[in-house]
């Protein structure tokens, strides 16, 4: 099974969990806390985690980080993008 699907149902899973805590609320405060908890934690600790790793797979962080090079390169595109405009 694909990472991707993976992640699509943990994301679905969670919702679910948290619409359902909210019709709880009026009947059983302390179940539906639990379940709005449950799918707030599965929402951020597990299916944002898995969304990230998959996504970073192959990438270089180094193109991502502020280092000097990459500021001069903004720079020059920058400037580029105003000499054409």
């Amino acid at each position: 099974m694909k990472i991707k699907y993976i992640i699509v149902l943990i994301v679905i899973a969670s919702f679910v969990a948290i619409v359902y805590g909210f019709s709880l609320k009026p009947d059983d405060e302390f179940l539906a806390n639990k379940f709005i908890g449950s799918g707030t934690v599965g929402l951020f600790l597990i299916a944002m985690p898995l969304f990230l790793y998959k996504e970073s797979r192959g990438k270089k962080m180094k193109d991502y980080m502020l280092t000097k090079e990459n500021i001069e390169k903004m720079q020059k595109k920058e400037r580029q993008n105003t000499e054409n405009q």
